[in-house]
């Protein structure tokens, strides 16, 4: 174990008339990739500018590295003051050279000409990353990263990442994100904090051990655990097994879904309309959406037809300017087509979440914005206690009258989800719902929408959400096309690279035929070595997915480096080892389904 680049003992902060945490210990080792993981208003931003060096503790001490550079990057970094996001990213002392940021704006796609105050929020959080990256940095402390962010820029962060050669630590919602690029975990709860040397995706089952262990000691002493205290870890693990039993009921309604669908980019006309399920609440046909005249001219939706039904959760996906939002409009009826025509249904009732959280101002209590001051809310038509509901939605319920101002960014998207569900609607329109949500709160989050009766709209770059939550995604690639696709982002992704691999069959058979012109004899069937890997490859994949799963259950014991360290090592490196065979295995089983479809079966 090498000797810590940046570390805290005995690290203690106040907040308000308590403490926030107290008697914490953390060290970051020269390459480590941490995920921070923690309930909204635990503390992790907080945490991150104490390893930073931007705020002072009340207790402890902070040691780094002589001559080491630690980089915050901030979750709503300031602009104030710097007419340009270039002003913005080369100022202060320690500014970074001009090239270097220049060079990550451009592979980022940012221009960082662009005024400062009228900026989208991801341009400025693309200038925010390209100055922190060009820094150099030996410690990048990350808060939430990935927001604001379109597929394209988290895939390539994603990519800068992968080949750091210094440590992060990373506090995020994404857990695609967080899954892939993470080896060790800070777990921030209850004013204590506890390290494991396994990356998030162990995350989960390590909680569960420790809330397990937690419950025999309480056992042991005869002490019963109090409600109010423990009532969230217990609602959390229990939220875990409710949504394996939901993400079975997803792949069931995408196959229905799918079955309901015709040719790409269309929707089956035969539905029964009497049938409750299929009830189409929107019908667009034929779209096309056109963006100035002439050359100058753009065409963002072009000849998009989709039959939207009861109970659909359908998820929007693209590049930033792809044209994610004008789809929006259109199928909320906001705008009007160039070309086509959008029906709704007149019984429609909609409920929009923006990503402004616009309704959260800061003077108002809790109580107002839930209640209008009241006791008592009516959700979906049922009267619900404020305390009661506010539980729900994994806050303490003696906190209804306070202000809003001093809630976390996180708290107030889960008080303006609590808000906007209880009203009654058919269809909900979220763009950018999971903006500053921890991962507790996504679960809930995924819950909900799962037992809304009404049609979902969704906005978003996360991955992981889409695929947990929509039965059907619309694709956007900026060419004005909209893949209709019955499943969630994964499948988009897969359909996508398949179309690719169409494309350049023809090319790759023009190239086999000889300088003579004559064709080669093309093959009919797989060799039987490429057969048989073919069916033997999925068990084998399974197999290691076993083997993976055993040693992060392994690794998920916190005293383990300490009481093994040889065997802590062996079983790193044997997961590092299991998952490049796991890639290896997936990518030649993808080449031989390709080849074995192209030949016909």
């Amino acid at each position: 174990m090498s000797a810590p680049v940046l570390a805290y003992e005995n690290l203690g902060l106040v907040q308000g008339t308590g403490w926030l945490f107290r008697h914490l210990d953390i060290y970051i080792q020269p390459k480590d990739r941490l995920a921070l993981i923690g309930r909204n208003g635990a503390g992790k931003t907080t945490l991150l500018k104490l390893l930073a060096g931007t705020i002072d503790c009340d207790e402890g001490r902070r040691t780094i590295v002589p001559g080491a550079r630690v980089i915050l990057l901030e979750q709503e970094p300031s602009m104030k003051g710097h007419a340009t996001l270039r002003d913005y990213a080369l100022a202060g002392a320690d500014a970074p050279a001009p090239h270097e940021v220049e060079a990550i704006a451009t592979q980022m796609g940012i221009d960082l000409s662009r005024d400062a105050t009228t900026a989208s929020g991801g341009e400025r959080r693309r200038a925010a990353i390209a100055r922190a990256l060009a820094m150099e940095p030996d410690v990048l402390l990350l808060d939430e990263p990935t927001n604001h962010l379109d597929i394209a820029a988290i895939d390539w962060l994603e990519g800068w990442l992968a080949r750091f050669n210094g440590a992060f630590v990373a506090i995020s919602h994404d857990r695609a994100f967080l899954t892939r690029l993470t080896r060790q975990t800070l777990w921030l709860d209850r004013g204590a904090v506890r390290r494991a040397e396994i990356g998030f995706g162990g995350f989960e089952a390590w909680t569960d051990k420790v809330y397990e262990d937690e419950q025999r000691n309480a056992e042991r002493l005869d002490a019963r655990l109090k409600l109010e205290e423990h009532w969230l870890q217990r609602g959390v693990t229990g939220r875990r097994k409710r949504n394996q039993g939901r993400l079975t009921k997803l792949h069931e309604m995408r196959a229905e879904r799918a079955s309901m669908m015709g040719p790409q980019g269309t929707a089956a006309i035969s539905i029964s309309s009497d049938d409750a399920r299929s009830k189409v609440v929107i019908e667009a046909k034929n779209v096309s959406k056109r963006f100035g005249t002439g050359d100058a001219g753009r065409e963002v939706i072009r000849d998009f037809s989709l039959r939207v039904t009861r109970r659909d959760r359908i998820g929007i996906v693209g590049a930033n300017g792809a044209g994610k939002s004008t789809l929006l409009k259109l199928l909320t009826g906001e705008l009007a087509p160039d070309e086509g025509s959008v029906r709704l249904a007149k019984t429609l009732e909609a409920t929009i979440i923006d990503q402004q959280r616009s309704l959260m101002a800061p003077e108002k209590t809790v109580r107002e914005v839930l209640a209008d001051g009241g006791e008592w809310i009516e959700v979906q038509g049922a009267k619900k206690h404020i305390q009661g509901y506010l539980k729900e939605f994994l806050f303490d319920p003696n906190m209804t009258d306070a202000k809003i101002g001093p809630l976390s960014g996180g708290e107030r998207s889960r008080l303006l989800l609590a808000r906007e569900f209880a009203r009654p609607s058919n269809l909900l329109v979220l763009d950018e719902p999971t903006n500053d949500l921890d991962l507790e709160t996504l679960d809930l989050l995924q819950e909900v929408i799962a037992d809304y009766d009404g049609t979902v709209l969704i906005v978003s770059h996360d991955r992981d959400f889409l695929d947990r939550t929509v039965t059907v995604t619309l694709g956007l690639d900026g060419s004005g096309r909209v893949d209709v696709v019955a499943g969630g982002y994964e499948e988009w992704q897969r359909q996508r690279a398949q179309r690719a691999e169409a494309a350049r069959k023809p090319a790759a058979a023009r190239a086999s035929t000889g300088a003579s012109g004559t064709a080669q004899k093309p093959r009919t069937k797989l060799s039987y070595k490429d057969q048989r890997d073919l069916e033997l490859l999925p068990r084998e994949i399974e197999t290691i997915e076993a083997g993976i799963a055993r040693d992060e259950a392994a690794l998920a014991d916190p005293a383990l480096y300490v009481k093994n360290p040889a065997r802590f090592a062996e079983l790193t490196a044997a997961i590092d080892a299991a998952r490049a065979r796991k890639d290896e295995a997936e990518m030649r089983w993808l080449e031989l389904a390709e080849m074995a479809e192209a030949l016909g079966g």
